[in-house]
């Protein structure tokens, strides 16, 4: 089998048959990542490659890449600062002859063949090359932002959008007319869930102004980010997501509530025990919200968040300073669900870990909770660090073993490039390729009539689902 070849990680004819003819054609719904709707509804063209693949140079970009480079001993300058583009591309170029094992050093040779048609290997030899060709085409129509999107057959993309967006980008896209895809928002009230950091008491009065709920009370702003979660409704939004670093639960009353939140409009300091309280009651406050509204609530856990204090003054969050976090999950999510699972309250959940450790606490959990609708609780998608080949086959056994694999709501890039929609099909070969070698121990059928739904329907058809 040659370097990343049409058969590349499918060591089965069944899991070869299965990819090609029932995977591959498939359309792709990202339901979670975080491109900028105004890029997508201006469909501007990228100036060069190092721009569309590796930063725009204002500490946006692809910070699985900037890490890589980091331990290559790059430059900041030639990683998220002002060096010239060739520099930063030789840079990169010189890391992947490095990187070999790495998902990203896949990625990487994937995102030129599918959007470029280059086999070349990237390498310090052939960079300039690539580079050059790169470059020339990006600047032509055929390779816009949306141009690149239409390329990977896309269906359904999901943005990431504060709850005060206007959402004016979505609304310009419908209106002219959209594309051969849909552009729906998905709301992350990430604000809202971390009272204590700054910004918050603004964000409060933009709630306010916006919603024209004045708000007095805790009860008061769920009101008002449940109308703003109407106004997502309105324009196609059926997902919200949550970076609920560190899940914990803390019972409270109406009186505490009221007073914590009184505490952070003001910018005093709230304490654990507050902060708990504080979440425990908007988490479940939202999934009544959602329930009602027949969304499907995502939950992202246990990452630890820019650790090096030094580079996040410098860069800012979201840059690649971020590791996972191994603290106790089962007893506080049990507690959640319990709590949510006495009103009938528990949406659609989606739950993502860092911490692949925590899968079999996660799935056995939300096992005590499911019933009255299909696949009600799921594992999410092997995230962030966990989305490699080793990774993304942990995910999938842990979720055939533990729940339903055929009700898998399957891949999302969380990428903040236009690249990256490759990684579905990653994620589809290593898929095909467990199936058949499942299928070659005689674990399950050899069988493509019985396989081939499970792989169209973890492919699209469940994750197209949920906007129905």
């Amino acid at each position: 089998m040659a370097f990343m070849d049409d058969d590349y990680l499918l060591t089965t004819d069944l899991a070869k048959e299965l990819f090609h003819t029932y995977a591959e054609p498939m359309p792709i719904v990202d339901y979670h990542c975080h491109l900028h709707p105004e890029e997508i509804y201006r469909d501007p063209n990228f100036s060069n490659i190092v721009e569309a693949w590796l930063t725009d140079g204002n500490n946006y970009g692809d910070h699985y890449k900037w890490r890589l480079e980091r331990a290559n001993g790059v430059p900041e300058e030639l990683i998220t600062g002002n060096g010239d583009p060739w520099d930063k591309f030789l840079a990169y170029a010189q890391t992947m002859e490095k990187a070999i094992g790495s998902p990203v050093y896949m990625w990487t040779h994937q995102e030129l063949r599918r959007y470029f048609g280059i086999t070349e290997v990237l390498n310090a030899k052939s960079a300039k090359a690539i580079y050059e060709q790169t470059n020339e085409m990006l600047a032509t129509p055929e390779f816009s932002r949306r141009a690149l999107l239409r390329r990977m057959n896309l269906d359904i993309i999901c943005t990431t959008d504060d709850p005060l967006d206007s959402l004016e980008y979505h609304e310009a896209f419908e209106r002219e007319g959209g594309d051969t895809f849909r552009m729906i928002p998905a709301m992350r009230p990430d604000t809202a869930l971390n009272p204590g950091k700054a910004g918050f008491p603004e964000w409060i009065d933009r709630l306010e102004g916006l919603t024209g709920i004045t708000v007095t009370s805790f009860d008061d702003m769920l009101a008002a980010i449940a109308k703003r979660v109407e106004f997502f409704h309105e324009r196609g939004s059926r997902l919200s997501d949550h970076a609920a670093d560190l899940l914990t639960y803390a019972e409270s009353t109406t009186q505490e509530r009221d007073r914590i939140l009184d505490k952070a409009r003001t910018g005093e300091p709230l304490d654990a025990q507050e902060l708990s309280q504080y979440r425990t009651a908007l988490l479940l406050g939202l999934m009544r919200v959602y329930r009602e509204k027949g969304w499907t609530m995502q939950l992202h856990i246990h990452a630890m968040r820019n650790m090096n204090e030094r580079e996040f003054a410098i860069h800012g969050a979201d840059t690649g300073y971020d590791a996972l976090n191994d603290r106790p999950i089962a007893e506080p999510l049990a507690a959640l669900l319990n709590e949510a699972a006495k009103t009938d309250s528990i949406p659609r959940l989606l739950i993502y870990s860092l911490n692949p450790n925590d899968y079999m606490p996660i799935i056995t959990v939300l096992g005590c909770f499911q019933g009255g609708m299909k696949q009600r609780l799921a594992l999410g998608n092997a995230w962030w660090f966990n989305d490699t080949r080793t990774g993304i086959r942990r995910q999938l056994q842990t979720m055939a073993e533990g729940s339903l694999l055929g009700n898998f709501v399957g891949m999302t890039t969380d990428s903040r490039s236009f690249l990256s929609f490759p990684r579905h099909e990653f994620f589809r070969r290593i898929l095909c390729e467990l199936l058949g070698e499942w299928a070659s121990r005689g674990e399950i059928p050899s069988d493509v009539d019985t396989l081939a739904p499970l792989v169209q329907d973890v492919s699209y058809d469940n994750a197209r689902a949920l906007f129905d």
